[in-house]
């Protein structure tokens, strides 16, 4: 997640679902190593409430960016699910974040110690990581899949990270890149090179699935975790 830490701060009063009592936040040590995880089996359709990890842009961005984060935030949130995030009250953060919670979906949130400020109010949980590679690995432990939204070069390293961590069977957890707008299509060229020139151990499809609408990533989700 890129977040912007110029510019003035969100005005939470004039905004009816941030303004509301949120629990304290609780700081979280230095992050450790990720556990091994036992490789996923396949399965049925998840029935259960699932933790969304969203990696997305603090960035304010135009509609063709907004509109397909406020919507997965509304499938996710109808569908019962949980929304684990970034945390900021800024940009598509709190596009994403206010779909969800008016879908009625909860949100925890994992926020970082230089932009505690940031983090929003109205949260159902929040988090405060000491340092960005804690924030990673702890949203990582938190979620039971995860999406990559549009996003600049935080996003990007949050997304690699993660792959790189599945690519070594660290995690078995489902990943999607929503691909709004054609933003990622770069992205997807590149690693359709990466896995015919014999750069991946295992094939694309078994490490990250690309989605052009959040219906389509949430049925991904929902089959695979």
């Amino acid at each position: 997640m890129t977040d912007r830490t110029a510019g003035p701060a969100a005005d939470l009063a004039s905004d009816p679902v941030a303004a509301a009592p949120a629990p304290a936040a609780v700081d979280v040590p230095a992050a450790g190593p990720v556990p091994r995880a036992v490789p996923a089996t396949g399965g049925p359709r998840a029935t259960r409430p699932l933790n969304i990890c969203v990696f997305l842009s603090a960035a304010d961005l135009p509609e063709r960016y907004t509109a397909p984060a406020r919507e997965f935030g509304g499938l996710l949130g109808r569908a019962g699910h949980t929304l684990v995030w970034g945390g900021s009250e800024s940009g598509l953060m709190k596009v994403v974040a206010d779909g969800a919670q008016e879908a009625g979906g909860r949100l925890v949130g994992v926020s970082v110690e230089f932009l505690r400020a940031k983090a929003r109010a109205g949260a159902d949980e929040m988090v405060i990581a000491p340092d960005l590679a804690a924030r990673k690995a702890e949203l990582l432990r938190r979620s039971d899949a995860i999406v990559v939204m549009v996003g600049g070069t935080g996003t990007l390293d949050e997304a690699t990270e993660i792959l790189e961590l599945k690519k070594h069977g660290l995690h078995a957890k489902p990943v999607v890149v929503l691909n709004s707008a054609g933003f990622y299509d770069g992205l997807a060229a590149q690693f359709r090179r990466m896995e015919a020139e014999g750069f991946l151990p295992l094939p694309l499809s078994e490490l990250v699935h690309f989605s052009d609408d959040g219906a389509d990533a949430l049925a991904y989700l929902q089959e695979h975790a």
